[in-house]
């Protein structure tokens, strides 16, 4: 039997958080540029545009993450294409992201006062540069806090890509727990390697909300 010490376990746990971080990172720039674009049609006035963003909301946030992966993944597959577990787990987790971050700006795009868009219109400027030069400046204050919170939901989110094989930090600590005989340990220092990706988020959302809070409040 293969002898593990603390070190090779934290060792290959590290190196799988690495994988981790890197998902995540994927996930949440592809995930928000595609979800400025689904904004951008949830709030346009052309109702087709609008029926298709709304769709694609519901479709993502009404579907569990794990079920998403496996249409990506075998769909594809049973479709002729084949497609690696990271290129898999990115899409997936693309597609889930935009939804959500789509969502939570258009909430703040909302907040805005109506007065805003009219005092732009007035000005003769198009929609796009009403958003650009008004709206979304003041939009952006708002969605800082919600935006970061949500980074968590997505770093615990690259948990389910294990089903399909990619080989992040719970896929990572189930090999090594089976090969090891020690799952309290390994997966106890799993937990820990999630916590210190996640606390670090929270705390920062926390404070910018209390932070925007105060500057609104004056």
């Amino acid at each position: 039997m293969m002898s593990f010490t603390l070190w090779d376990i934290v060792r290959n746990l590290l190196q799988a958080g690495g994988w981790t971080v890197l998902l995540t990172l994927v996930a949440f720039v592809l995930g928000g540029s595609t979800g400025l674009l689904v904004l951008y049609a949830r709030i346009s006035p052309q109702p087709l545009l609008h029926r298709l963003a709304r769709a694609y909301i519901e479709l993502f946030q009404g579907t569990p993450l794990l079920m998403q992966l496996f249409l990506v993944f075998f769909g594809l597959s049973l479709a002729g294409v084949d497609i690696p577990a990271w290129l898999a787990a990115g899409l997936a987790l693309t597609a889930y992201t935009s939804a959500f971050l789509a969502e939570i700006w258009r909430g703040c795009v909302a907040s805005v006062p109506r007065g805003q868009w009219e005092a732009a219109a007035s000005l003769a400027m198009s929609r796009y540069e009403q958003m650009r030069h008004v709206i979304l400046p003041q939009a952006l204050r708002l969605a800082v806090a919600p935006t970061i919170g949500f980074s968590v939901q997505v770093v615990k989110a690259t948990a389910v890509t294990s089903i399909i094989g990619f080989t992040e930090l719970t896929k990572t600590g189930s090999a090594l727990a089976n090969a090891t005989f020690q799952p309290f340990l390994v997966f106890g220092l799993v937990a820990l390697g999630y916590f210190a990706l996640c606390y670090p988020l929270s705390l920062l959302a926390r404070k910018l909300e209390r932070k925007l809070n105060v500057a609104r409040s004056h």
